[in-house]
This record gives structure tokens, sequence and C-alpha cells, in this order.
């Protein structure tokens, strides 16, 4: 179960992320929680898949209806589709340069799959945001972001997937002070990116390489960056893309636990019984060919999703 880590001023750190298997068969590489850094302002999880070749009969991304509590969840691809069905009777397709976004508040389930057909390639990115106590009780709720703010920067394409910075503000609806960029630089040389001094960030390398104040980064590692900067210097020798993500630190405690963002243990605990009891506040995944996920015990070592 983990808890909150503070931000310590300006640092670099290169976070080791670790292999891990997500549904019945996607290999993701996992880069929060990290066992040296649990959070990045709001931002409590991140699992970065692909690029995979699927073949024609691949079933690709199968991962069953499942439960979600207290926190947010970000879909973002680069390539391929994924379609979302939830317990609100929600069903869409995600493509890349969309966002699906969906608040599980006091409680949703859904499920996420490789539609039939589908084109060759997937690759893309899932997050979880944790809500704040006035919010993580909330209800329930799912928004499908079909255009985002896009800018053009010192030889950078930037995607602002939700969030605020460089005085935009992306449409999708969030509770805390955080920020999310896809960073696209498809200019050889050095870019200056400008940060929020009051956030704390953190960057994944996507696809090439690419160094971070003068630091050579690898998609192996997150590259955690403090706070307190006004901005970052961004060096690529070819094509390469990233994530910058980050946020106010939280200041809240948050323990996570299987697909459960909560406070106390307690919370989980009557959470993993009320979804094995079918209870009303998870409701039903429609729709979706295959069994729905079963809740560990409470207290393994377990993987997520």
């Amino acid at each position: 179960m983990d808890k909150l880590t503070k931000a310590s001023g300006p640092v670099m750190e290169a976070l080791p992320v670790r292999e891990t298997i997500v549904g019945e068969d996607m290999k993701v590489r996992r880069a929060l929680p990290n066992r040296l850094r649990r959070l990045v302002g709001a931002w409590t999880f991140l699992d970065h898949y692909g690029p995979v070749t699927l073949a024609p009969e691949s079933k690709g991304m199968r991962v069953g209806p499942h439960p979600h509590t207290g926190l947010q969840t970000v879909s973002w691809l680069y390539a391929g589709e994924v379609l979302h069905r939830d317990s609100l009777g929600f069903k869409q397709m995600i493509r890349p340069g969309q966002l699906n976004l969906m608040t599980a508040g006091n409680g949703i389930s859904h499920s996420e799959e490789t539609p039939c057909p589908h084109t060759p390639d997937i690759h893309g990115l899932q997050f979880w945001i944790a809500l704040p106590e006035t919010r993580r009780h909330r209800e329930p709720g799912f928004d499908h972001y079909p255009q985002l703010p896009v800018m053009e920067r010192d030889g950078m394409k930037l995607t602002l997937v939700i969030g605020e910075g460089l005085g935009e503000r992306s449409p999708a609806r969030v509770y805390s002070s955080l920020t999310g960029f896809d960073v696209e630089l498809g200019d050889c040389g050095t870019h200056t990116l400008p940060l929020h001094p009051a956030f704390e960030h953190a960057l994944l390398v996507i696809d090439g390489e690419l160094s971070v104040e003068g630091i050579a980064m690898e998609m192996t590692a997150l590259c955690y960056l403090g706070d307190g900067r006004e901005r970052i210097t961004l060096a690529n020798g070819k094509p390469a893309r990233a994530f910058l993500f980050g946020g106010a630190p939280f200041g809240e405690e948050v323990l996570l636990w299987w697909n459960f963002a909560a406070r106390h243990t307690a919370e989980m605990a009557a959470a993993r019984a009320d979804w094995e009891a079918h209870a009303a506040r998870f409701g039903e995944v429609r729709g979706y060919d295959g069994p729905r996920l079963t809740a560990p015990e409470l207290g393994t070592r377990l993987k997520t999703r």
C-alpha cells in the first residue's frame, strides 16, 4: 500500500520502471507507483504499453470488468484503438489524439479491449489521478474529449492532454492543480520548455533518444524533476517523443491497493467486499465477452488493473 512522497525542490532522479502483465497478456512498463516515489502531484499510477504489432487474429488488449474508487483514469493512445465500456452504460472507442477520462468517485467498474477488427499497432499510456478528499466520494462519471489544445513551441509540438500549462487549459474535468503534456520533438536540437514552478514534474520518454538538462534518458526510467523549476532543457539528435506530467504536491496521504485509492485500510476491505458481492456501488459492465476480474485477498502483493 502506497503513501505520499513529498517533493523536495529541483532534482534529477531516474526512477527505474518495471515490467508486468495487464489483462490476459498485455506487457506494460509500470513507472508509477515506484518504490522510490509514489506520487507526482496527484498522479499516482502510470503504465506505458507497446508499441506492439498485432496479428489480424490477435485479441490485443483485454482487461475484463474491474472496479475503481477514489481516482480518475486517463487513457492516451499513440497508435491503435481501445474500446471502453463501463457500469454507467458508456461505450466509447478511443483513438490517438483523443482522451478518455473516467472518474471513479465512490465506485465504478469498466473494461478495456482492443476492438475487432483493429489496426495493426497498439501503443499508449494509462494514468491514474488521485481524487482529493473533497471529491473522492462523489458520483462516478465518464468523459471523452476528441479535441485538445495543441501548441508549437521552440521546435516542439505540445498537446495539452489534461490540466493547465503555457497559458492554456485542457477541457478535461479535473479536481486538483495539475498538468499533462504530450511532447513531440520533430526538430533535432535543443529545446526549452517552460514549467510551473509551484508544480512538481516528471517526464517519461515514449520514443527515440532524449536528454533532459544534459542527462540522457531512456524508456527504462521515469525522470523525476522535483518542483521549483521554471523551465527544462530537452535535446534530441533525431525525432523523439515524451510525456511530461505533474502538479501541485498533493498534500494528502493516499493508499493504493489493486484498483482502489483510499485513505484507510478499512475502506480497501469494504471496497473489495462490495466488488466480490456484486454490490450496487460498482454496477455491471455489459457487452464484454469475458469474465470480470476477481479481487485478490487484501494485503497480497499483486498486479494492478
